[in-house]
C-alpha cells in the first residue's frame, strides 16, 4: 500500500508488537462485531506482515478481532473454524490452500449466519466455501506473469520447487510459468521452510542433474534467498531467479541486482482488506467485490522500485 504515512507504519508495528505479547488469543480486545481470521500461515516473513495489515484494521475498526495461523495444518485450521462458530464470530476469514480440509466447518459456518470471505489462497474456489469474495491475488496469472519475465530474459528450462503439500494455489503459480514460458519442471520439495537448509540441498541437486535449468521460478521469498540462490551459487552457472512474495532479504537482493524479481501480492492489503469487507457486510450488508475476487496482486517488485518498497518492508507492511 504505497499511501501509507509513517504514522500508519508505526501503528502497524505497535499493532504487531502487541499481537506478539498476546499470541496466545490474538484478540484486539475491542468493541463490535466479532471478526475472527484463521490462516495457514506460519509466522514467517510473509505472514507477519499479513497479520500486522488485519491487526491494524482490527485496531482501526470498532471491532472485536481474533487472529489465529495454523503453520500449513489444514485440520487445525477446520478445527479453529468451529471454535469460532462456538466463540460467537460474526464474520470469519480464511486462507484456503486446501478447501477440502475446511469445507465442511465452513459450511457449518455458513449455516450458522456466518460472514465469509476467504484471503490469500482461494480465489477459485471462494464461492463453493460459502465465501462473498476473495481477497488476494490470481496465483495462475501471477504465474502467467513470471513466466513472461524468464521467456523474456530468453532462458529455456524453469524450475518450479513447491514448498508446501496440498497447496492448490502453489501449483496454480506453476502452472501459469508453464503456460506462458512452455518449459517448466516442478520439483515437490520434502520439508519446505520447516527445512531450509533440505530445501536447498534438493534444489541444488536438481540443478546439478539438469545442465538444461537456467532458471528458478521460487513461491516463497525465503525460498529464494535462502535455498534456490544458495544452490544456484552453489552450481556455478548462470541460473537467473525470481520469486513471489517479499522478504527484507529479497528486496535487498532485488535492489543488489541479483535477485531478478519479486511477485507481490500486498499481503498487508490481503490482511486489512479481509477485516474491512466483512466489517461493512456486518454493518451494513454490503458485498463488496460484485461477486469476483478482490485483487491485491500480481505486482512486480524490480530493481528500479526496489528502494521504496524496502523501506516500506523495513515498516511491516511490505
Amino acid at each position: 500500500m504505497a499511501g501509507c504515512s509513517s504514522s500508519d507504519s508505526d501503528s502497524a508495528a505497535e499493532s504487531t508488537d502487541d499481537a506478539a505479547a498476546s499470541e496466545d488469543s490474538g484478540d484486539s480486545g475491542g468493541s463490535g462485531p466479532k471478526i475472527c481470521m484463521v490462516t495457514h500461515g506460519d509466522g514467517g516473513g510473509f505472514w507477519s506482515v499479513a497479520k500486522a495489515g488485519a491487526d491494524k484494521a482490527g485496531a482501526d475498526l470498532p471491532v472485536q478481532f481474533t487472529y489465529q495461523e495454523t503453520t500449513n495444518d489444514a485440520q487445525l485450521q477446520a478445527q479453529l473454524i468451529e471454535s469460532f462458530i462456538s466463540e460467537g464470530c460474526e464474520g470469519i476469514a480464511v486462507s484456503a490452500p486446501n478447501p477440502d480440509a475446511i469445507s465442511d466447518a465452513l459450511a457449518k459456518a455458513d449455516e450458522a449466519g456466518i460472514s465469509i470471505v476467504t484471503m490469500n489462497s482461494g480465489s477459485k474456489v471462494f464461492k463453493d466455501l460459502g465465501a462473498f469474495t476473495h481477497v488476494g491475488q490470481d496465483e495462475f496469472i501471477a504465474g502467467q506473469e513470471a513466466g513472461l519475465k524468464f521467456k523474456e530474459a530468453g532462458k529455456s528450462k524453469v524450475l518450479c520447487p513447491i514448498q508446501e503439500q496440498n497447496n492448490i494455489g502453489l501449483q496454480e503459480r506453476c502452472d501459469g510459468a508453464a503456460d506462458t514460458f512452455g518449459n517448466v519442471e516442478n520439483l515437490q520439495l520434502s520439508a519446505g521452510l520447516a527445512d531450509i537448509a533440505q530445501s536447498q540441498a534438493e534444489i541444488q541437486a536438481k540443478l546439478e542433474a539438469d545442465p538444461d535449468i537456467d532458471a528458478v521460478f521460487a513461491l516463497n521469498a525465503d525460498i529464494a534467498t535462502q535455498a534456490a540462490q544458495p544452490a544456484a551459487e552453489a552450481v556455478g552457472r548462470d541460473i537467473m531467479v525470481g520469486t513471489v512474495d517479499l522478504s527484507g532479504e529479497a528486496v535487498q537482493s532485488i535492489a543488489d541486482g541479483d535477485l531478478a524479481f519479486a511477485i507481490d501480492q500486498q499481503q498487508y492489503a490481503q490482511g486489512y482488506m479481509s477485516v474491512v469487507l466483512l466489517y461493512l457486510n456486518l454493518i451494513n450488508g454490503h458485498e463488496l467485490g460484485g461477486g469476483q475476487p478482490v485483487y491485491t496482486g500480481p505486482g512486480f517488485v524490480l530493481q528500479d522500485n526496489a528502494e521504496l518498497v524496502q523501506e516500506l518492508a523495513a515498516n511491516g507492511t511490505r
